[in-house]
């Protein structure tokens, strides 16, 4: 008796009188034969489930799921109420080619000059941008086959590392030359098929793009599952003349944070090789980090696009759920998934983002998407909608951070934004943030569990990661009135969002909670559970996927040892355009001399 716990009304809830409760995860961390001895032990009938019984009642998960009354009823997809248009932005035909929604993109873009900058002195460092590649193809100062060469040679000298440590697991050198050299014909005749004609994009490995297999970095997905066309999002890429260089290394299945995969190796920080990318879209990430490629895709269900863009250094757009089509991907068939695009700066997520948006004919009727647009970066009255912008910030959230370099950075950038463009910096207050992660684990695990217990029972979970069988033991124990009451809390906490947004425009938050954590040497061989490290890895991305809004994480500077740090911007629902401004204005503040990372290709410009 006594431990039932009612929550009130929505509607009812003191805004005022919630208190901020730290985020204290208790789990074991694990590696090497511990990890391997664990899992025997909570895969055992009996045992196991008494062991996962009690780590979820130790983290408070059985009281606030089963014992818990929530009076709102389930939302088990994103719902949103009607949105006010943004102001300053330019309308993107949804149905019309890809291509032609790309030139609409660049005339977006403020002025620039690559020729200027071709000759200049490569100190301080940069990433070229897609407008800089397009400069040099038109110019014939390269040529895609040349990039192309380039490019394999690096990936010869990745295949012979010791420990592996590939930033891909399907590459065809054949099939990258093909495509160059049919991207050279058409630069040859004058006949370039958009701005990303030429330009080299990667795919996370959980998203279809022929002649590769998608196996989710797994040893066997590729035997259940074949690819028989392009993702939506790739066809959209590949009808504007991209090239595609292979499938991206990633947290096996997309159930890790940390981007670890002893199946192939996993993938290192281009800052410092010792640490982690962070995941799942650790490859991507990388990539484009490495300066290899200048845009990548990756699916982000619980931060897994922003995480690695921002321990990486480099810009990753979350769009709103419904907003890009998820048809082609093998998390297609979630309520917290979208496939959204990995760069080195702001323009050229736009550019990319512009290429696959589109929503796919389900979402259109469940979610009745308001038109996509992006802001007009090249009008005059770009800089007066800066100045009326309302950012949100919840200090005690903002500031529970592993390091105070993190939040001190954030909030750095805030006051430039207040001091340079008049941006207004108002306190607001989320309630129910436990709650809210725990929806969101059980909501991703549930659904997770779904798609994969067929394979699992035809024998599969022996082939997976000691991680991945971690987490799924955990996951299977989730009752189907878990999964319900974790709904319920989903229509609670876009509630309390929606109450935010109407006296502010977008939120602000560090992206992560900690920098890139070092790789244990005993994690390569058979992994690492560490929910500790995940939690801060989590900390502020989960809001965006539980409940759909549009999120960006964008570099800002680095910490005392020197590895990026992210801002995050949390936008209203289809609000892309207001958070890629505030993103642009960021990147233009934190122009900072970029940190040149450890390990940096230069495949356009090689001295």
């Amino acid at each position: 008796m006594g431990k039932k716990r009612i929550m009130l009304p929505v509607e009812e809830v003191d805004i005022s009188a919630v208190k901020y409760e730290n985020e204290v995860i208790k789990a074991p961390h694990l590696t090497g034969f511990l990890l391997k001895l664990f899992v025997k032990i909570i895969e055992a009938p009996l045992l196991g489930s008494l062991i996962v019984y009690l780590v979820k009642k130790e983290n408070r998960m059985v009281e606030l799921l089963r014992n818990t009354v929530i009076p709102e009823a389930p939302m088990f997809k994103p719902e949103f109420p009607p949105q006010e248009p943004e102001p300053g932005v330019i309308i993107m035909e949804e149905d019309g080619k890809p291509e032609d929604r790309v030139e609409s993109a660049l005339k977006c873009l403020p002025h620039y000059d690559p020729a200027s900058l071709w000759n200049a002195d490569s100190s301080p460092f940069r990433y070229w941008k897609i407008r800089d590649y397009a400069h040099a193809y038109r110019s014939r100062l390269a040529t895609p086959s040349m990039v192309a060469e380039h490019f394999i040679s690096v990936m010869e000298e990745f295949r012979n590392k010791k420990p592996p440590a590939p930033l891909l697991v399907s590459f065809d050198a054949e099939d990258l030359r093909k495509q160059a050299a049919a991207s050279t014909q058409r630069f040859q005749e004058g006949n370039p098929l958009s701005i990303l004609d030429g330009i080299f994009v990667a795919i996370k490995d959980d998203i279809d793009c022929l002649p590769h297999p998608s196996k989710g970095a797994t040893i066997w997905m590729h035997e259940v599952r074949p690819v028989e066309k392009d993702a939506v999002s790739v066809s959209r890429l590949r009808s504007c003349g991209v090239i595609f260089v292979g499938k991206a290394n990633m947290h096996e299945l997309g159930l890790g944070t940390s981007g670890n995969n002893p199946n192939y190796g996993t993938t290192r920080n281009p800052h410092a090789p010792e640490r982690y990318t962070g995941g799942s879209s650790s490859g991507p990430a990388a990539l484009v980090a490495s300066g290899l490629c200048s845009a990548a895709l990756g699916t982000d269900g619980g931060g897994s696009v922003r995480i690695p863009s921002s321990l990486c250094g480099v810009v990753g757009l979350k769009t709103t759920y419904g907003r890009t089509s998820m048809i082609g991907s093998i998390c297609d068939s979630g309520t917290v998934e979208i496939i959204g695009p990995i760069a080195s700066t702001v323009e050229d997520v736009m550019l990319v983002y512009a290429a696959i948006l589109g929503s796919s004919p389900a979402d259109r009727i469940c979610s009745k998407p308001a038109p996509p647009c992006l802001p007009n970066l090249s009008s005059s009255e770009s800089l007066n909608v800066m100045g009326t912008l309302r950012l949100g910030k919840y200090t005690q959230w903002f500031n529970d951070v592993y390091s105070t370099d993190i939040s001190d950075k954030c909030e750095d950038v805030l006051n430039m934004l207040s001091k340079n463009h008049g941006c207004k910096v108002t306190e607001i207050i989320i309630p129910e943030l436990n709650e809210m992660r725990n929806a969101h684990i059980v909501s991703i695990g549930s659904e997770s569990v779904s798609s994969l217990n067929p394979h699992c029972y035809d024998g599969k979970l022996s082939k997976m990661t000691l991680d991945t069988r971690t987490n799924l033991a955990l996951f299977r124990t989730f009752a189907a009135s878990d999964y319900v009451a974790a709904q319920c809390l989903r229509r609670r906490l876009m509630y309390y969002h929606m109450e935010i947004f109407k006296n502010v425009d977008i939120i602000v938050t560090p992206t992560t909670g900690m920098t890139a954590p070092i790789i244990s040497p005993s994690a390569l061989k058979f992994g690492e559970s560490n929910l500790q490290v995940g939690g801060y890895l989590m900390r502020f991305v989960v809001a965006a996927n539980l409940l759909g809004l549009p999120a960006i994480s964008v570099p800002v500077g680095y910490d005392k040892q020197g590895l990026p740090i992210g801002l995050q911007l949390i936008g209203r629902p289809w609000g892309e355009a207001s958070i890629l401004r505030l993103a642009s204005a960021v990147e233009e503040l934190c122009g900072e001399p970029k940190k040149k990372p450890a390990q940096f290709y230069d495949i356009l410009k090689v001295k």
